[in-house]
């Protein structure tokens, strides 16, 4: 089986905590990394995108994304406990 980008940035984000578009570039050639990032999240992947800032070569400020994947809260299990509560109010 084929792994595939989208695989690759899931692996990346589970093992390291974050990834940037300079990190998926370099170990990964991935060039469009916001574009697999709307790929995993149109897949039900909470990723939340935090604006860091930097230097360039030339010492002027630059802002880039830094994505993460989202700590679950009680709003995700939400639907599942209330299917939970249905479940027992039928017993």
């Amino acid at each position: 089986m084929k792994i595939t980008q989208c695989d690759r940035i899931l692996r990346h984000l589970k093992d390291y905590g974050s990834i940037t578009s300079l990190e998926a570039v370099t170990e990964y050639g991935i060039m469009r990394l916001a574009s697999r990032i709307n790929d995993l999240r149109s897949q039900g992947i909470i990723i939340v995108s935090e604006v860091a800032s930097g230097k360039n070569r030339y010492g002027e400020t630059t802002h880039y994304s830094v994505y993460k994947l989202a700590e679950p809260t009680y709003n995700d299990y939400a639907p599942i406990s209330s299917k939970l509560t249905d479940l027992k109010e039928e017993n």
